[in-house]
Formats: structure tokens, C-alpha cells, sequence
């Protein structure tokens, strides 16, 4: 009998790299702070069924990626069940946008002002993208983003908190990845029964592995050069500060050995990796002959493609990174290419010993007694690994997201703002959208009705209210109802005319039913003998007032609302009171708001979820 498999624990890490060309996957078990590389498989996709590292076949890559599993169960006895992936940086989408939010009055700016502001930047960057796409339907998921200004009451800012003020501005860099992109590696990993364990960026997954923490202080680039892709991640001041790729990568050479020898894909690829041998190598065209070809012959062939690829990736470092980087690392399959790393450092006009291969620094964090862990083809796979098992980043622990592992990209703290829009979810979902107002005229006299109130999101961390920047951590569990927009106003022409309204009614020159919905933008005519009818009056705010008291007292609370006393008696049930229910008391007109509402609790800022005890003061203006 076969030895018996164990299952896979909190201390086993298991990573899959879903390149263009290859999957390789890595077992390994958290040791004393090091990942112990227990296996490494590989094996090639045997149809394209990859394109620029964004998956285009799920069942074929999930065929090979099983492959992979299975060998990888069978040489450590592990029945593997969860799985880290990252996302190609290929499909990233980066966009500037601004936004604007005016307060009440000018007053002092606290973090939910900060993080309403910059939760609608991010989102007017997302409306770009979409823009751009030409698909409104489009889903994006926040990688992250960067604040590039702040401006109060039009003074530029650098920081905003605890200032004084009533215009803000923000203006954003904002990073996204098309829904797509991320669905797809879900597909192939449910396909082949396992969980998504944690979910990162390919170029920083690389980065984890070849750039120690300790040395990102200064200005570093990393280029993971794969075969459809070159990503591309920088650092500085002890965090990463930007990613982007570089369309040409090494499937460049590949199709210029195809065209020029006359060869298919597989010989193509074949005679790339010869090009650092020392021997002549012998090859079959398309048509059935045999050649002989020495490698030095074959680099005076790629070299002009080498430079492009070269002049690319420097390129896209220097607009990236606004200047010349301390030092450059090659990583990846790719940065074997010889001649590579010195046409980068000429590109970049740097000392050639500033621009070196990654894999010095992979022993840092992992080891292995039979594998040579710096090998860079190894900085995806074994960064996605120790990424995860080493908690490098927080998608290495679980949240949960309305029951299912949230989708996590960056590092650092998250607050639930961050978390829901790294989830899909944008500035209306979590703000809400007052209803389109409706405007027209009627017998030449502008007409204005307002749009309905959003219903305000419903946000439990852990089963208790939250606010947006409220901090989440691991294993939280957050369920979140998104906010409902408000109703759009709504009128039909006997609403104005009355129902028994008789004579005739043209809405902008054609003649019209009463029962005709009117739309913003209209010229309405009434032609009747007798005068229109007076307009509704403007209902008068309801003054507060205790509500009719129900049988018994139980459950009943005493607050202050806006200076004055408010009696509030038990609800059915016994439920609480949410600081939402004393809207109705307030002296406010909902219908006619010319500003946001102001919400405080005991002088703090409220929230529309939070639960008002006894004794509470609360001010709604």
C-alpha cells in the first residue's frame, strides 16, 4: 500500500504561477520565519491557451495546472486544498481623476471627510476606465491608489485632517484590474477543486521575493520578463510605489526566430534557449530541412530585438518612475536573454553593474536542499509563496466578504473603504445616490423637482455596525448591503393639470396625454380657458414631537435631538434605534436639501447604521 496522504495545514503554503508560457507551482512549509521549499513542478501550456499572461482557455489551463497538482501531491504526501494566485500586470489600468465634496460649513475635516473624498476620486478614475473601455458594464477591481493633492477651499494641501474647511478636493492616481483578468484564474482554480487561498499581482509577488524589505528604502525597479509580458515593479522609501508592464516580452524573440529560420512556435522557443550554449544546434524549417546554426549566429539575429525589448522596459521604468532608479533587477524567464541586461543598463545610461538578475536575495526568505532557488524564473512562483506564507502582504490571511474570501491586493492596512472597492464595489455603493432631479417648464415658468434620498449601505463587522474607516484585520468576517439609490422625481402632466384638466397640452410641440410622464427638459403648453391650478403648497417641516406612545413604556429612551428634548418609546420587538429613525424628527426638509446633511453623535461624527442609547445627544443639520 501507498504511503498515506496528509492534509494540507495552516503551516503548508502552495502557490500556482499561471504564465503565458508555463505553470509552475511550489510546495513549501513555513520554518523559523523561512519558507522550506518542499517541491517545484513545471510544465507548458500544449496549445496557446494563454495570451500575454491573461488566461484565454480555462479548460486547457486547468488541464495542465491539474497536471502540476497531481505531481506535486505525489512527491510530498499533501493533499492540497487551498492554492496563493496572482494576477499577470498586463490587464492593470491606471487613471487620474479629482473629486470634489463640499461640507455643511467650513469645519474641521475628520477621517470619514478624508475617506468619503477619496473614495469618490477613486471611483470618477474607475468612470474614466470605464469610458474609455466603451462598456458602462464593465467591472473593475481597486488595486490601489495614490493621493497626488489635496486642495481646501482651492489652497493646495499636502495633508488635510483636523484643517478647517468647506470645499475639498483630492486628486487621485488610482490602479485597477478588469474583472475578467480575475475571474478567469477563479474559473481554472474551482475547475481543478481547489480554494483560492490568497490573491496578489505578479509584479509584486516577484518583488517579495528579489527585493528584501530591509533594502527598499531606496529607489529599486524590479522586471519580471516573462514570455508574453515584462512587469514592472518600483519601490521607494520602504514601500512599493507603482507597477506597470511592458507589452513586448520574450515571446518577441520566439516569433522573430519563426519568421526569420522558418519554424514553428515550438522550435522557435527551442532556439531561444540555446542561445546561451556554447555548441551549434540543429533544427527543422516547416518545409523538412535540416540546418545548423551556432549560437553566436543566432544572438547577431535577436540582437536588434533584445535592443527593443531593452528600450521598452527602460521606457516604461523611467515614465514610471519619474527618474533613474538606484539599481535594477531582471527577473523571470526572459532576463536570460543574453546581451539583455546590458542593453537595459544602456538604455537607462546606468553603470551596467547597477543592472543585475535577480535571485541573490531569494535565500532571504526560502530554502531548499534540492533546488537552486536562484534560478529568476523562480521569482513569481516563489514570491507568490512566500508572499503568502511568510504574510509579506495582507492578502495572505482571510476576510470575508458576505460569506466568501475577500479579493485583497495591497499592503498595508486596510480599512473597509479599501477592502470594498479592491471587491467591485464604487463610491455609490457605499455613499449612495440622491434620485435625478427633474426640471422643465410649464407655459414658460421653470419647474424643479428634487430627486428622492439614497438609502444609506447597511455595514456589519463582525455582527457589529461599522463605519468605512473603520480598520479590518484577519479572519473578520464584514457583511455589507450596498446603498440604495434614491428615487428618480417623478411627475406625469395631470400630477401639475389635475386629472379632470380639460383642454389641450403639447409637450415640446406634439400634443400630449395627461397621463404622459415628463421628462427633464421638457416645454410643456396647457391651453385651457379656465386658470391653472395653484401649486401644491410647500409642506412645512414637521416640528419635534413625541410620536403616539404605544401600550407600556418598555424599551423606551430619552435623547436630546438638535437641543431638544425627544422621547423615543420601544420599538416592536424590542429592536434599537439606528440614528437613521430620528430623521423623521428633525426640522429638515429631505425634499429641499441645498447641502449634505451634517450627522453627530455626543459631538462625534454619526453614522445613518449607528445605534442611539439612552441619554444620547444627536444633532441632524
Amino acid at each position: 500500500m501507498g504511503e498515506a496522504m496528509r492534509e494540507q495545514d495552516a503551516s503548508i503554503v502552495f502557490s500556482l504561477d499561471i504564465g503565458t508560457r508555463s505553470i509552475i507551482g511550489v510546495v513549501g512549509e513555513v520554518v523559523d520565519g523561512k519558507l522550506h521549499v518542499l517541491a517545484i513542478e513545471k510544465e507548458n501550456h500544449g496549445q496557446r491557451s494563454m495570451l500575454d499572461g491573461q488566461i484565454e482557455n480555462i479548460g486547457q489551463v486547468a488541464q495542465v495546472a491539474k497536471r502540476v497538482i497531481e505531481r506535486l501531491q505525489k512527491r510530498t504526501k499533501i493533499r492540497l486544498a487551498r492554492v496563493c494566485v496572482a494576477a499577470a500586470g498586463r490587464a492593470l489600468k491606471s487613471e487620474a481623476a479629482a473629486f470634489t465634496l463640499e461640507l455643511p460649513t467650513v469645519q474641521p475635516i475628520t477621517d470619514d471627510d478624508i475617506s468619503h473624498l477619496e473614495a469618490g476620486a477613486v471611483s470618477e478614475s474607475e468612470q474614466v476606465i470605464m469610458e474609455q473601455s466603451g462598456d458602462q458594464n464593465d467591472q473593475y477591481y481597486m488595486v490601489g491608489y495614490t493621493v497626488t493633492g489635496y486642495r481646501i477651499d482651492g489652497y493646495p494641501m499636502s495633508s488635510i485632517k483636523d484643517h478647517s474647511g468647506k470645499v475639498l478636493e483630492a486628486e487621485v492616481v488610482a490602479t485597477f484590474l478588469p474583472r475578467g483578468v480575475v475571474d478567469s484564474l477563479y474559473a481554472v482554480v474551482s475547475k481543478v477543486g481547489l480554494e483560492v487561498a490568497s490573491l496578489t499581482l505578479e509584479p509584486i509577488a516577484a518583488l517579495n521575493a528579489a527585493i528584501p524589505a530591509d533594502i527598499r528604502l531606496l529607489n529599486l525597479v524590479l522586471v519580471d520578463i516573462g514570455a508574453g509580458t515584462s512587469d514592472i515593479a518600483i519601490c521607494r522609501d520602504g514601500s512599493v510605489v507603482g507597477y506597470t508592464m511592458a507589452t513586448i516580452a520574450g515571446d518577441e524573440i520566439t516569433e522573430l526566430l519563426m519568421r526569420t529560420l522558418l519554424v514553428d512556435f515550438e522550435t522557435g522557443e527551442q532556439l531561444k534557449m540555446s542561445l546561451n550554449q556554447d555548441k551549434a544546434v540543429t533544427y527543422t524549417d516547416i518545409l523538412g530541412l535540416s540546418h545548423d546554426v551556432n549560437p553566436k549566429e543566432l544572438q547577431e539575429l535577436v540582437s536588434p530585438s533584445v535592443s527593443t525589448l531593452a528600450g521598452e522596459i527602460a521606457q516604461r521604468v523611467l515614465d514610471l518612475n519619474g527618474r533613474l532608479p538606484s539599481a535594477v533587477f531582471l527577473a523571470g524567464g526572459g532576463c536570460k536573454l543574453t546581451g539583455l541586461r546590458e542593453k537595459v543598463a544602456e538604455a537607462l545610461k546606468m553603470d551596467p553593474n547597477r543592472v543585475t538578475v535577480a535571485g541573490n536575495h531569494f535565500q532571504r526568505n526560502s530554502y531548499a536542499e534540492e533546488y537552486n532557488l536562484n534560478d529568476p524564473e523562480y521569482a513569481t512562483p516563489l514570491g507568490i509563496a512566500i508572499s503568502a506564507g511568510l504574510g509579506l502582504i495582507n492578502d495572505s490571511y482571510v476576510i470575508l466578504l458576505n460569506g466568501e474570501p475577500a479579493k485583497l491586493f495591497r499592503s498595508g492596512s486596510l480599512i473597509i473603504r479599501d477592502l470594498l472597492m479592491m471587491n467591485g464595489h464604487n463610491y455609490n455603493d457605499m455613499m449612495g445616490r440622491t434620485g435625478e432631479n427633474l426640471t422643465f417648464t410649464l407655459n414658460g415658468e421653470r419647474k424643479f423637482f428634487r430627486g428622492g434620498l439614497p438609502v444609506p449601505p447597511v455595514i456589519l463587522l463582525n455582527g457589529e455596525l461599522a463605519a468605512l474607516t473603520d480598520t479590518v484585520h484577519a479572519g473578520d468576517h464584514l457583511q455589507f448591503v450596498p446603498a440604495k439609490p434614491g428615487e428618480d422625481a417623478s411627475k406625469r402632466i395631470s400630477d401639475l393639470l389635475g386629472a379632470d384638466f380639460k383642454g389641450t397640452v403639447t409637450v415640446n410641440g406634439a400634443k400630449a396625454r395627461l397621463d404622459a410622464l415628463i421628462h427633464t427638459g421638457d416645454d410643456i403648453w396647457a391651453d385651457r380657458k379656465d386658470p391653472l391650478p395653484e401649486p401644491e403648497p410647500v409642506p412645512t417641516p414637521t416640528p419635534v414631537a413625541k410620536p403616539a406612545a404605544p401600550a407600556g413604556d418598555a424599551g423606551q429612551i430619552r435623547v436630546t435631538l438638535n437641543g431638544e428634548k425627544l422621547m423615543l418609546f420601544g420599538k416592536p420587538g424590542g429592536d434599537p434605534y439606528y440614528l437613521m429613525d430620528l430623521l423623521k424628527f428633525s426640522d429638515l426638509d429631505f425634499q429641499n436639501l441645498e447641502k449634505p446633511v451634517e450627522l453627530r453623535v455626543n459631538g462625534q461624527p454619526g453614522q445613518f447604521q449607528e445605534i442611539i442609547k439612552d441619554g444620547d445627544s444627536v444633532e441632524i443639520v
